[in-house]
């Protein structure tokens, strides 16, 4: 099967064409660094139509996401560069609804979703205060004083299987920046930490803007790199980069 290594600043994914759905054992195979070949995920896009594509996700441990926001910029982009669709601006189906994307240049400009608490009010786990927000998927965003040092690799894990989440939840680890922005780390579901998340990204900047008043749209600092954030009525917007890394076949 061809294959196209892709990457949303730094979160990577092996991307190949759809109608198609991988063996969960072959995703953890395929997605593993030193013997396979290594993503945080695998994407599976389909052509539906001159305006429209069809997306899903598996994160690296086999299991299938409902959305990925990195994901969703990839598969625009592969889509768009292979001619699939007549224009800039397009759909890409997801399991949880349509997301209208616009190529920008060097940049995907995409519709992330409607943000939504899918608990209700904020929790406390293993001694820090917990958001939990939907974007799609779930997201706990938590406010630190500094992401360098913030407990990613202990905490991640452990808010991540909490009981509270039973299907588990993706970990933000936020910095409120002087001036305006957030820096963020991200935990994710069934991954580990990763270099970035678009829709931690946007479920981070959505906390932040409505608990601590941060102006959107606003810059949203992630360890691969720097994605724009706003919100309108529609929901939650984001623009981005989505770049090839290398193409090639896999049995």
């Amino acid at each position: 099967m061809d294959f196209v290594k892709m990457h949303g600043l730094g979160n990577d994914f092996i991307v190949v064409e759809g109608p198609y759905a991988p063996d969960p054992d072959g995703v953890v195979d395929w997605c593993r660094r030193r013997t396979g070949i290594g993503a945080d995920g695998v994407l599976v896009a389909t052509l539906l139509s001159s305006k429209r594509v069809s997306m899903r996700h598996w994160n690296a441990d086999g299991t299938e996401a409902e959305i990925c926001g990195n994901g969703l910029r990839c598969v625009a982009r592969y889509a768009y560069d292979r001619d699939w669709v007549d224009s800039a601006e397009f759909i890409v189906e997801t399991a949880v609804g349509d997301h209208p994307v616009r190529m920008t240049g060097e940049d995907v400009v995409a519709y992330v979703g409607r943000p939504a608490p899918f608990r209700t009010g904020t929790l406390t786990i293993a001694g820090h205060e917990v958001h939990p927000f939907a974007i799609g998927n779930p997201h706990a965003v938590l406010f630190v004083d500094d992401v360098e040092t913030a407990p990613v690799l202990e905490l991640g894990p452990t808010i991540e299987n909490d009981p509270l989440f039973p299907n588990r939840t993706n970990v933000e680890f936020v910095e409120l920046l002087e001036g305006g922005g957030i820096r963020v780390r991200v935990w994710e579901r069934g991954v580990g930490e990763t270099r970035a998340s678009g829709t931690g990204a946007t479920a981070s900047a959505y906390i932040a803007h409505t608990i601590r008043d941060v102006a959107s749209p606003m810059d949203v600092h992630l360890p691969g790199g720097v994605l724009r954030v706003w919100f309108d009525e529609e929901g939650a917007w984001m623009e981005g980069g989505a770049e090839y890394a290398f193409a090639g076949s896999v049995d």
